[in-house]
């Protein structure tokens, strides 16, 4: 098969085309024909040597893939209701940057009735993560307020969507007016460009001083303290990156007497089992709203596979809005 391997580390330009050996199911899993690949800021760290694979998964980047199951376990595929010739999208711990792609059945989703394969592509990360984090470890409800740092990203146009199908308030931050006009398009109640705002006296003054609810947060480091700040009582923070620095200082006073919950994950390392859950959820609360357009996948930009490179180089330029696809069809 054809994969898109990391010669070495470094610059997007160590991404190459390459031959490999096609990959083959083991027990719970299926063999997926892959169309589609979605690019994520994980896959970046990974090329850059700064977020190694999981032992046992595949050095092949990628997380999430959309295409046609060709093979697998039957017994897994039965238990997942799905079957040899179905479309689905997957998460993976690796490998997604291939022609060929191995998905344990139980973290395989059948694609939404309307969706093409390169929207699907783009769901399973953003769309597990979010689910994962903004209303299990959140536990964002009705009526509540979601404070979303990055609201252009893959992960923030989800969450602005996914908050507001589920009856929440959202307020984002983006880099740019023209990134806060688009999330506002995509129903963000609003949007602070955090170039030209300060997001917590923001956050305050859209909620009259009262604060938010949840936080997910992409950035860390000096956010942190200003997160803390702008949480309402009983409020809880997230966070899911650290593209601002893994140090933060914290005022342990405001967590108490706000009791505030200050919590994170990452979510390529945790158990099949787990994920599976996860998949569960979706399929019964998320698929039916992508199914009849109240959630909508939102593709930036599409790349044929060779041009990972490219496809990088965009996701690292930050202008994007939504999700980054590789097309396997593409020459």
């Amino acid at each position: 098969m054809k994969a898109i391997e990391i010669s070495s580390f470094g610059a997007p330009e160590v991404l190459r085309l390459a031959d490999r050996p096609a990959p083959v199911p083991g027990a719970g899993e299926v063999l997926i024909q892959v169309s589609a690949s979605g690019i994520n800021r994980p896959d970046v760290l990974q090329r850059l040597g700064h977020y190694p694979a999981p032992a046992g998964a595949s050095d092949i980047p990628g997380l999430e893939v959309a295409g046609v199951i060709v093979s697998g376990d039957a017994q897994a595929m039965a238990a997942a209701h799905l079957k040899v010739g179905d479309r689905v999208c997957a998460l993976v711990t690796g490998g997604g940057y291939a022609e060929l792609c191995v998905a344990p059945a139980a973290q395989c989703l059948p694609i939404p009735e309307g969706l093409s394969d390169l929207e699907a592509a783009g769901l399973p990360e953003t769309f597990f993560t979010v689910w994962s984090n903004v209303f299990d470890r959140g536990r964002l409800q009705a009526g509540e307020t979601l404070l979303v740092q990055g609201g252009s990203s893959g992960i923030g146009v989800t969450a602005i969507q996914m908050a507001k199908a589920m009856g929440a308030t959202v307020i984002v931050t983006a880099g740019s007016d023209d990134k806060c006009a688009a999330c506002l398009a995509l129903s963000a109640d609003h949007a602070i460009n955090y170039k030209t705002h300060d997001f917590e006296v923001e956050a305050l003054r859209l909620t009259q001083g009262r604060g938010v609810d949840v936080v997910l947060d992409m950035v860390a480091g000096a956010y942190v303290a200003k997160e803390i700040n702008c949480l309402a009582e009983d409020g809880r923070l997230v966070i899911i990156a650290v593209q601002g620095g893994i140090q933060a200082e914290v005022n342990a006073g405001l967590v108490m007497r706000k009791r505030l919950t200050v919590t994170g994950s990452t979510l390529r390392v945790r158990p099949v089992a787990f994920k599976a859950a996860i998949a569960q959820a979706l399929l019964r609360q998320v698929w039916p709203l992508l199914a009849n357009g109240r959630i909508k996948p939102v593709v930036h930009a599409v790349f044929a596979a060779a041009d990972a490179a490219k496809a990088h180089a965009a996701m690292e330029a930050s202008a994007h809005v939504g999700k980054i696809v590789l097309d396997w069809s593409r020459p």
